[in-house]
């Protein structure tokens, strides 16, 4: 694979500690030599690379920015870089390590008894068990307080039933982190693989995220031990910080996929000659590299302030909600224009732009799509909600 060397067009590296460029460097050099080789592959057949799970672990990379209990301790800047890295692979092996951290870890490390963390999170930080988070339902993704899943107590137990769609991490996970009603007030459930009435199914025909492993959720009489709750949750708001640790890491991300997009543009417009030179050296090839690498930088620059902000603990979810948005948004529209730039090449499986142009459909979906990340910035710069 040809070494990669990163786009940083306003010298962004100096603002870096030695640390966080480590830690970018090590999953920059992960991702080239053992990752991007198996993703034609991978992606063709629809199935994630399992054989990397363990590497994922002795890379610190399963809940990073955690602290204790096995976990990395990265500062927020060096987890972000990191996923940074992994979605210039595929959005996919992204989606995996942010579900396993932001939205498995996050929980239990955060909401989660004493017994549960010392139980579950050293084995989820070491991908020795792989989690998955149950919150977005067949009719509820937008509106996660419509949820229809219920939880009943019985003696010493809960018995949940309801179903949960679009679940990454679903059929392959070993717990699943549920959340469900109890009367009007949402609780989060570590639901265990093998639990009578517990069922994970894998969504196919997915035409955008093929390596990742989609699946829903069954929950039929399902009974879950008292010890088994998050007694830290505290209703909806609970399961809305996970989602909030989760678009952070998205942000990063789909600057990772929108380099890559731009470096594979640019390396083909040097060295494709048509009529009488590369085609880089045509105006409207050049105006569309330059509006590319424009993005990326003002993208680089939200998340670098947002990371340092979060380090401070000075962060808002609204801030958030405006790099998940613009991020993913402007990396989509750099992932089309790249596969224009490429022209038929762009269609098959040996480049890579329309792999993630198709991958980033989906990341402007979800976890908040883009619309709904708009809405909550209006209601913070207005003062009035304009969701119904």
């Amino acid at each position: 694979m040809r070494e990669f060397k990163g786009v940083d067009f306003y010298g962004l590296d100096g603002l870096l500690t030695e640390e966080e460029l480590m830690v970018r460097d090590t999953v920059r050099s992960f991702v080239t030599e053992r990752l991007l080789g198996l993703l034609p592959e991978c992606w063709e057949r629809g199935v994630f690379p399992k054989q990397l799970i363990p590497d994922f672990g002795e890379l610190g990379l399963m809940g990073a920015n955690l602290q204790g209990y096995g976990c990395a301790g990265m500062n927020n800047v060096a987890y972000g870089l990191a996923l940074q890295e992994l979605e210039r692979g595929d959005s996919g092996v992204r989606s995996f390590c942010s579900v396993q951290g932001a939205l498995v870890m996050f929980p239990i490390h955060t909401f989660g008894s004493e017994e549960q963390k010392k139980k579950y999170l050293p084995k989820l930080a070491k991908a020795e068990l792989i989690g998955c988070f149950g919150l977005t339902e067949p009719d509820f993704g937008s509106n996660p307080g419509g949820m229809k899943t219920r939880a009943v107590k019985k003696g010493d137990a809960w018995v949940l039933n309801g179903t949960k769609m679009w679940i990454t991490n679903g059929s392959m996970a070993d717990i699943a982190v549920v959340w469900a009603k109890v009367d009007d007030v949402v609780h989060g459930f570590i639901v265990e693989k093998g639990t009578k009435g517990f069922a994970a199914q894998e969504v196919k025909g997915k035409l955008s995220l093929r390596i990742s492993d989609t699946s829903e959720l069954l929950l039929t009489d399902c009974e879950v031990p008292e010890s088994n709750r998050l007694p830290g949750t505290d209703g909806l708001k609970s399961a809305l910080m996970c989602l909030n640790a989760a678009r952070y890491g998205i942000a990063w991300g789909a600057v990772g996929a929108a380099m890559s997009c731009y470096d594979e543009a640019l390396s083909y417009a040097k060295n494709r000659v048509q009529f009488t030179k590369p085609i880089a050296g045509y105006q409207l090839v050049q105006a569309k590299l330059v509006q590319m690498l424009s993005e990326i930088t003002k993208a680089q620059l939200l998340c670098l302030q947002l990371g340092r902000l979060k380090d401070a603990g000075k962060a808002s979810f609204v801030q958030v909600s405006m790099a998940k948005r613009n991020n993913v948004s402007e990396a989509l529209k750099i992932a089309r224009v790249a596969r224009d730039i490429l022209g038929g090449n762009g269609i098959i499986n040996e480049y890579q732009s329309m792999r993630h142009m198709c991958n980033l459909e989906t990341v402007y979906t979800y976890e908040g799509t883009h619309d709904i990340h708009t809405l909550i910035i209006g209601e913070h710069i207005t003062g009035i909600p304009a969701y119904f």
